[in-house]
């Protein structure tokens, strides 16, 4: 890392619940809702957002940990806003404090850690396994 990230960095993102975010529970007589797997996608990304300025040329961010309650069903179209809040640095270790919430109430809450890794490297490891040696 270039420097070390200051804890209390908060980084947002704001979306708008479309289709493509959304579990259908029709069978049970309710309109699509924001589904979990997306909710913690945008909440992932404001982590990797909070921690983008610290990072040196080729290195990234990967996510190794997640802890999220979602609280609350949003239906489509509403907007979210979710952020992430640097709470500890362990070395290469970043954990946040994450939230959610749409236009009326907190949806979700919990944390995650992702780690500074550098690129290439992972990228020679992930292909070791594409192409194992015979």
């Amino acid at each position: 890392m270039l420097e070390s990230p200051r804890t209390g960095t908060v980084a947002q993102r704001v979306f708008l619940v479309e289709p493509h975010h959304a579990i259908d529970f029709s069978s049970a007589g309710l309109p699509p809702v924001l589904s979990t797997p997306s909710l913690i996608w945008f909440l992932e990304h404001a982590a990797l957002d909070a921690a983008l300025p610290a990072l040196e040329p080729g290195e990234i961010t990967v996510g190794v940990h997640v802890d999220v309650e979602h609280l609350a069903a949003t239906p489509l179209g509403q907007r979210v806003t979710c952020t992430a809040r640097l709470v500890r640095i362990d070395g290469s270790l970043l954990s946040f404090q994450v939230e959610a919430r749409d236009e009326h109430e907190l949806i979700a809450r919990g944390f995650h850690k992702r780690r500074a890794v550098i690129a290439a490297r992972m990228a020679k490891r992930i292909e070791a396994k594409r192409n194992p040696p015979s």
